[in-house]
């Protein structure tokens, strides 16, 4: 007979893998919430997704043994059945398999933070953590993201968004206008990946044009961007507890690459690549500036739970301009976003905690919507 440890607990899924390029930065920061994640509170479902798309249980024993990575390809995980239907049990493997009550989705990239996976949650009516498939389609897409700020009158920095197919057939009007239009130097980026993947910067035409190739590889719609002499200025933002007051946002980051880039090496391979000042040294109304803007950002493009807000501070004009911003932010050891909640007096354990709540009384304000006439 379980004890009343056992009855209390939630069963939390921590989903993570999938069939991304940013597989492995998800499966490091999967292991460091599954090892975050209270086991006096949450019984810990780890479910893995390997790069062909299946999802496989593992064993929470042996993937806490192999931390800080977890194995999603690994032969010794159980097949699982995904189900896209109403009902507590989303993620099934066989008559006896327990209800989940929570997925906490800890994917990055195209087909686990756009929307798709969201998706499947709504279809099978599961509580999950993060935006729904509005928030994160729209954080997935800088492109729409961009636009969607600049309507409102958000600063953003000059740019040009271009499809493949029409890079095919109009590539050399492409070059001449992004010379035209932007100046060197320029990154080129796939618009809808994360983690520096696929993205250069360009300093020439010769530069220009390999890069959009590279980028090409990742993503059907790209973006050129001028780059601005500015300071990398980060915010994490929250949901507030009380549904219906504004979000709560943290102290500011600031990265400082070590090079002129900071790529997907100097983020993730190596120790050095570069400095994390938090909080970052700002000016008082630099500070009330940045977090209203982190705020209004949050909201404006449908984000709900967390997000990690990206700015530029222009060095000469001190103006802010929106960068990105990522509905399900890394949570490494090394991550900027617990790392800014953790200077804002919130430690990791305790943000799971706010994050898993927030999941439930939004699934549970959702389940009372009226679905007939």
């Amino acid at each position: 007979m379980s004890d009343s440890n056992e009855i209390t607990r939630l069963r939390v899924a921590v989903l993570y893998g999938g069939r991304s390029t940013e597989h492995e930065i998800s499966q490091q920061s999967a292991a460091a919430v599954v090892a975050q994640l209270d086991p006096n509170k949450y019984e810990v479902i780890p479910i893995s997704i390997d790069r062909q798309g299946r999802f496989q249980r593992q064993d929470l024993e042996r993937l806490r043994a192999h931390n800080p990575r977890l194995l999603a390809s690994e032969a010794s995980g159980t097949a699982l059945t995904v189900a896209a239907r109403p009902g507590p049990l989303f993620l099934a493997d066989g008559p006896a398999a327990p209800q989940i009550d929570v997925v906490f989705p800890v994917l990055h990239g195209p087909l686990c933070e756009d929307g798709s996976i969201q998706g499947l949650f709504e279809l099978a009516e599961v509580p999950y953590v993060g935006s729904r498939v509005l928030g994160s389609a729209i954080g997935m897409d800088k492109d729409v993201a961009k636009r969607l700020v600049r309507a409102d009158g958000i600063d953003v920095a000059p740019y040009l968004s271009l499809s493949s197919a029409r890079w095919e057939r109009d590539r050399a009007p492409y070059l001449a206008r992004a010379e035209r239009e932007l100046r060197y130097p320029m990154f080129v980026k796939p618009a809808t990946l994360g983690s520096s993947v696929g993205i250069s910067r360009v300093s020439d035409r010769a530069q220009l044009e390999a890069a959009v190739e590279l980028a090409r590889r990742y993503d059907d719609k790209l973006l050129i961007e001028q780059g601005v002499s500015a300071r990398e200025i980060e915010f994490a933002v929250l949901a507030a507890e009380d549904l219906a007051a504004p979000p709560d946002v943290s102290v500011p980051g600031e990265i400082v690459p070590r090079d002129a880039f900071y790529s997907f090496e100097r983020k993730y391979l190596e120790t050095e690549g570069a400095e994390l000042h938090i909080p970052a040294q700002l000016a008082p109304e630099q500070l009330e500036q940045g977090r209203a803007l982190a705020g209004r950002i949050f909201t404006l493009l449908e984000c709900e739970a967390m997000a990690r807000v990206d700015l530029f501070l222009e060095r000469t004009s001190g103006r802010f301009f929106f960068n990105e911003v990522n509905t399900i932010p890394g949570f490494t050891a090394i991550s900027m976003y617990p790392k800014l909640w953790e200077a804002s007096g919130l430690p990791y354990r305790a943000l799971l905690d706010r994050l898993i709540k927030d999941a439930l009384a939004r699934h549970a304000r959702r389940s009372e919507l009226q679905r007939e006439r």
